[in-house]
């Protein structure tokens, strides 16, 4: 009899933050042999495996033992979750302006012009499974005639909260759960991006971001801009269609590197490119206007809620702005502009030693008004930054949330002129949230809402040690 799946996740989009489980049987082996065992062979690759036999070399290979009621289960979750991470630089053939993305002109995944494929957001998952045992001569045998070998899984970068409603399965797969991700892939006008922030959000002129995708299904054939003045009236569109040209694949692929796409729509990723939102730009008419975000597909048919960013007025009281990025549920990138008061504060903490006075190593002793007492060997200098939303609604809560609980988050530099052959390594800035606490508010509570983070940089500041 061969090894069956009994249970697995319900749905081949997997979030690796969540619980993924599988249950194989054996009922005759198991009755019939002493010592089995059931045995995964776990495949994590960029493609799609094309065939798993027991040739091939697996990722990894786990062992357990039938428990009481004759199965084997196998919890994959601290597997999986190693394969994948955040990405920070954008893949090879997207663009920053205009220069193409290699090994050689790395760029920063927030600055690209259009689209980006994943590098590390995403990997296939494929498991075979197989029962050994040994037989009634005293060898362990392991019968290819017993394998099973899983449907092939989509894993992301992203993680479940609690609050997270699962699915159970119906029928024969009744055992099975997981979440969702319908409402993700971009086939109905109710989907959405990858993103918990609200589908309105604020931005300068200077600021760039990305908005992340599913594209299980091909659906994406092209994002339409739509460029609004201040009072909604339409000044502009374009379309940017999904074609390797602009960072992307014109034909569906295995490749699990077009099957989570970003794309540049934020006001200074237009600047990068666009002699229409150029135009607009040194006309005076996009500032205080916004940008719609509609994806499309093949048939011109909307795929995706509209996404719009307005862009702020300048600011007449003198505020610096500070954009935070950070990485989100879904494993990609949120942004918020922090156009208020912000206090920049530097601490220090060097090392010292006792210096001797006058000169020891010359012919004569001389007194040096400068030499002895207490020297600074070191200084190592930190920069924090304190900084204020503005008045915002409850939509933004979630955002913040998640803020607060991000591993990552950056500082991101807005729009400048550079060449095409800078480094770009002042754009992307680590920071780390010392901000430790976040009280969720409401307008019923507290009438108008408004929240203040602090954040530190991680690099100590530069200086001469001596």
């Amino acid at each position: 009899m061969a090894t069956l799946i009994e249970q697995k996740p319900l749905y081949t989009q997997l979030p690796v933050g969540q619980e993924v489980i599988f249950v194989v049987s054996n009922n005759t082996i198991v009755a019939s042999f002493t010592n089995v065992r059931f045995i995964a062979d776990v495949y994590i690759s960029n493609t799609i495996p094309s065939s798993v036999t027991i040739t091939s070399i697996p990722t990894a290979t786990f062992k357990t033992t039938p428990n009481n009621a004759g199965v084997g289960i196998f919890d994959f979750k601290q597997v999986v979750e190693n394969y994948v991470s955040a990405d920070n630089m954008a893949a090879n053939f997207s663009e920053y302006k205009g220069v193409t993305t290699t090994d050689d002109t790395p760029h920063p995944l927030h600055l690209i012009d259009k689209y980006s494929k994943n590098k590390k957001s995403a990997r296939w998952l494929t498991i075979q499974f197989k029962t050994q045992y040994t037989d009634a001569n005293g060898d362990v045998v392991t019968p290819e005639a017993l394998f099973a070998v899983s449907v092939d899984y989509q894993l992301f970068n992203g993680y479940l909260k609690y609050s997270d409603i699962l699915t159970m399965g119906t029928g024969g797969t009744a055992n099975n759960f997981g979440y969702d991700l319908s409402n993700f892939n971009l086939s109905s006008q109710t989907d959405k991006f990858l993103t918990n922030a609200p589908a309105i959000q604020y931005a300068n002129l200077e600021d760039y971001g990305t908005l992340a995708c599913l594209a299980p299904n091909d659906n994406l054939e092209y994002i339409r801009l739509q460029y609004k003045d201040s009072s909604g009236s339409q000044i502009g569109t374009e379309n940017i269609y999904k074609t390797v040209t602009n960072g992307a694949y014109t034909t569906f692929s295995s490749e699990i590197s077009s099957r989570l796409l970003f794309f540049g729509c934020f006001p200074a990723n237009l600047q990068n490119w666009s002699s229409t939102f150029q135009a607009l730009v040194s006309a005076g008419t996009i500032q205080g206007g916004s940008i719609d975000i509609q994806a499309f597909d093949d048939s011109s048919n909307r795929i995706a809620k509209q996404y719009t960013i307005n862009i702020n007025c300048p600011d007449t009281k003198g505020f610096e702005s500070i954009r935070l990025c950070w990485l989100n549920q879904w494993g990609v990138w949120d942004y918020y502009t922090f156009t208020k008061k912000s206090v920049r504060s530097i601490s220090t903490k060097g090392s010292t030693y006792e210096q001797l006075a006058g000169t020891w190593n010359e012919a004569s002793y001389r007194v040096d008004s400068y030499k002895g007492g207490k020297k600074t060997f070191r200084v190592n200098a930190t920069e924090k930054i304190k900084m204020n939303t503005d008045y915002i609604s409850e939509d933004e809560n979630e955002m913040f949330e998640e803020l607060i609980n991000s591993p990552e988050v950056y500082i991101l530099e807005g729009y400048q002129t550079d060449a095409a052959t800078s480094a770009l390594n002042q754009y992307v800035k680590p920071v780390r949230l010392t901000t430790s606490s976040f009280t969720k508010k409401t307008v019923a509570n507290d009438k108008l809402i408004q929240y203040t983070f602090e954040v530190e940089k991680s690099k100590t500041l530069r200086t001469q040690s001596v």
